[in-house]
């Protein structure tokens, strides 16, 4: 999942505060993080966000976030403050998959005054997941249209059809070919890691469901545990990035952070095509277990 966390400060005083007495407080060395003084405010823009999505529209920013039945937001400046101004979906998704009520990693993008906003149904661990699409012509707090799921895995319809027998369908992110205008979508989280599929010229299915072309993005073989999802593709100067999330992003013990190295981080590679193979700064391949890393996060704690 796209996770942001805010971790304020007088949380960490609270916790150092609390530990008993006869408890050393020197940390273990995998335990000690460099410390700044530059770190901003925490959360100027008045909004608390996982996994967000921001589109340009009307010399206004918009901002949509995992929640109940999809909210979004609405702002002048990307930096805030931002004031809600509805949800995509007025109820449930329309989808029998996962957590109808509260879908995550919304990815919304706009075609010729058409909104398609893409959303997760899903449950923590499991890979019964679905993404599913809605429309709509406004962005002032209108219905928006729930067209049902684009791809499922796990159980439904379709969940039979590989790639989707493997991958969880999870965290769709949306890119163009650049020469062509092509839709794809990018999804997938762990199992099998990250994948790309082709959508119609309406955006609302999938290519040739029954046999779908399908690509394999990234991958970590020779192990069980492949943590790597978010996925999120851009286009500069004739390279298409793929930029995502590897490691283990939460739940940790307040003294179970994970080992210098191994944090939570964004990588990242490229290619000069938007089907791939995509490879990191040092030429090894996303399948191979590539990806230059560009930001390490510290995990949250949960």
């Amino acid at each position: 999942m796209h996770l942001l966390f805010l971790l304020p400060i007088t949380a960490l005083v609270a916790l150092a505060g609390a530990r008993p007495a006869s408890q050393s407080l020197t940390p273990t060395l995998s335990q000690v993080y460099e410390t700044t003084d530059t770190i901003p405010l925490p959360n100027v823009g008045n909004l608390q966000v996982h996994d967000p999505n921001v589109v340009f529209w009307d010399d206004h920013y918009y901002l949509f976030k995992g929640g109940w039945h999809v909210p979004y937001f609405k702002a002048a400046n990307v930096s805030g403050p931002w004031t809600q101004v509805g949800t995509v979906l007025d109820g449930e998704s329309i989808i029998h998959q996962g957590n109808r009520s509260r879908p995550w990693a919304p990815t919304t993008v706009e075609r010729n005054g058409t909104f398609y906003c893409y959303y997760t149904l899903s449950t923590h661990g499991s890979r019964n997941s679905a993404i599913g699409v809605a429309t709509s012509t406004k962005l002032d707090g209108s219905p928006w249209k729930d067209h049902g799921a684009v791809i499922r895995t796990g159980e439904g319809n379709g969940s039979d059809v590989w790639p989707f027998t493997i991958s969880n369908a999870i965290d769709a992110s949306f890119i163009r070919d650049n020469a062509t205008g092509k839709a794809y979508l990018n999804y997938g989280s762990y199992w099998h890691d990250i994948w790309q599929i082709p959508l119609t010229d309406d955006w609302l299915s999938i290519e040739n469901p029954a046999k779908p072309d399908a690509v394999q993005l990234s991958f970590i073989p020779g192990q069980t545990f492949r943590p790597e999802e978010g996925s999120w593709m851009s286009y500069h100067d004739g390279y298409y990035y793929v930029w995502f999330s590897h490691g283990k992003c939460c739940s940790f013990d307040v003294r179970g952070f994970p080992v210098r190295g191994d944090e939570y981080n964004i990588r990242v590679g490229r290619s000069r095509t938007v089907r791939g193979p995509f490879v990191d700064r040092d030429g090894k391949l996303l399948l191979d277990g590539g990806g230059t890393i560009v930001k390490r996060n510290w995990a949250t704690i949960i």
